[in-house]
């Protein structure tokens, strides 16, 4: 960088790259400071074992095609390994429901013809609300013509559906997910899988109100394929991608170089200073990490109104999923299908799911555990040794605060997920070399997100669009002047999608 920044950027998680590649395109001079060796958060790709390598986060149902086209990034190097993963509803007696190209196979007749309408709705209401994910939030009774727009907007997209549909929303907006699948279809297995998108990552089962159809509208914003995308290389080669482009636009991004402070004065953020004591400055500060590491570790409590800093103490931040990752020598051999390729739902029953939610409600865990597992290598050969294999399955319910710390229940979690994945295939244990699992607290103390929770905070109604995270904080400005959010705790949420960090660059330049 030939001068001194003007923006700083604490973080080069996707968000944090996003946000560093729109400012810097826009002539904006911008550093990036991660603390990690390599850029990506949660979403970069690592060896977990010589020869084997995963992602945390490892698919794209949220990306967009404009974001990748106007970030260049597959000139810098992104590309799919594979545009659209079925999902598939596994039976431990190998019969299957999937979903796949927008219909359903395996299933009853009636459940077919329900999905036809299921999905019709969902798609009808997600194209409602889909502009609404890239835009600033509004703040009601501000007087701010753009905001008043923006509610408008909001209204007339709503009015639009037309008084049948709005009523349906409306009614739903709040409706648990058993109840919703409960609406629509017979079978329990097709329904544990529906419900899935609506709770995962969340301290939430199919029983909770508050969140299923915004959660599952949420799933529905990607656009880049119009199916379940998996990036090549993992999702590390995405966020390559996108620090090549940040890059390429002139940013600076700075790997081990952890923030330990955001300098204030006169009330003011004017610069960073970081743990080996080198102190940075610039006009804005920008952070890509979670609000409460923001707000209390990084800006410091002191500098910000008490009923803030108590609104930001009661955001939700406990991780309940963790991360498991199996090097295989050869493919197991799932029941019922060869190859297991596709994202494969392990959850028979909503009440199997509410079950393993009740036992970490407690600070406990289930000894039969509900996942999604993908074995990305399928797809893409340069995860693994050839003739080798990974395994990549996001667990629930894993809680942050088990009884007795992760230290005492690793093993015994270890070994109630592989013999829940025996259940489906039989000889998986043969099959591994190494494993890893990263619960909560792993995530927590490897990538420094508050909790190990992915979203940063709860993705439920309370926590959403306005008051994410909370008013106050909720257009990416923060109660300090020069400092900014633009992670996954401020709008629109988690997930690899990397609108909060382009909104963040849009309210950014936006200002005078």
């Amino acid at each position: 960088m030939s001068k001194a920044p003007d923006i700083i950027i604490i973080g080069g998680g996707h968000n944090g790259l996003v946000c560093a590649a729109y400012l810097a395109k826009a002539g904006r001079q911008v550093l990036v400071l991660e603390a990690a060796s390599q850029a990506g958060g949660l979403g970069a790709t690592r060896e977990f074992a010589p020869g084997f390598r995963a992602s945390v986060a490892h698919t794209l149902p949220q990306l967009r095609r404009q974001l990748v086209d106007e970030l260049e990034l597959e000139r810098h190097g992104f590309s799919l390994a594979q545009e659209a993963l079925a999902t598939v509803a596994l039976s431990a007696d190998g019969r299957h429901i999937s979903v796949a190209g927008g219909e359903l196979h395996g299933a009853s007749a009636a459940d077919s013809k329900a999905y036809l309408e299921y999905a019709r709705l969902m798609q009808t209401f997600a194209k409602a609300i889909d502009p609404f994910w890239r835009k600033r939030p509004p703040v009601p009774g501000n007087g701010n013509f753009r905001d008043i727009a923006t509610l408008g907007q909001f209204g007339w997209k709503l009015r639009t559906l037309g008084r049948t549909d709005m009523r349906e929303m409306m009614r739903m907006i709040a409706l648990p997910a058993r109840d919703l699948m409960d609406e629509y279809f017979e079978s329990p297995l097709l329904k544990a899988a529906l419900s899935w998108d609506a709770n995962v990552g969340s301290k939430l089962a199919p029983r909770s109100p508050n969140n299923a159809l915004i959660a599952l509208l949420y799933r529905m914003s990607g656009d880049l394929t119009g199916g379940l995308p998996m990036a090549a290389g993992g999702t590390g080669g995405l966020m390559n991608a996108m620090a090549a482009a940040a890059q390429g636009y002139g940013a600076e991004v700075r790997l081990g170089s952890p923030v330990a402070r955001v300098i204030v004065e006169q009330g003011q953020a004017v610069g960073v200073e970081l743990s080996d004591g080198e102190m940075i400055r610039a006009q804005k500060i920008v952070s890509n990490a979670d609000p409460k590491t923001s707000f209390f570790k990084l800006l410091g409590a002191r500098h910000l109104d008490i009923q803030f800093t108590h609104r930001i103490k009661r955001l939700r931040t406990d991780g309940y999923v963790a991360k498991l990752h199996l090097a295989l020598n050869r493919l197991p051999a799932f029941t019922g299908l060869a190859p297991p390729r596709g994202r494969l739902i392990l959850a028979p029953t909503m009440q199997f799911i509410e079950n393993a939610y009740d036992a970490a409600k407690y600070g406990g865990y289930a000894r039969e555990l509900p996942m999604e597992v993908l074995l990305p290598s399928l797809d893409d050969s340069s995860l693994a040794p050839a003739g080798q294999h990974v395994l990549s399955a996001q667990v629930q319910y894993a809680p942050y605060g088990v009884k007795g710390g992760w230290d005492t229940h690793r093993d015994t979690f270890l070994e109630n997920t592989l013999a829940s994945l025996a259940r489906y295939a039989p000889d998986i244990r043969d099959c591994v070399v190494a494993s890893e699992l990263l619960t909560p607290v792993d995530l927590e103390q490897q990538f420094g997100v508050t909790g190990g929770h992915w979203h940063h905070g709860e993705f439920a109604l309370d926590n959403w669009w306005m008051n994410r995270p909370t008013y106050g904080a909720s257009q990416y400005r923060t109660p300090v002047p020069g400092f900014y959010l633009c992670g996954a705790g401020a709008h629109p949420g988690g997930g690899i999608m990397g609108a909060a960090g382009s909104n963040a660059a849009r309210a950014i330049l936006e200002e005078k």
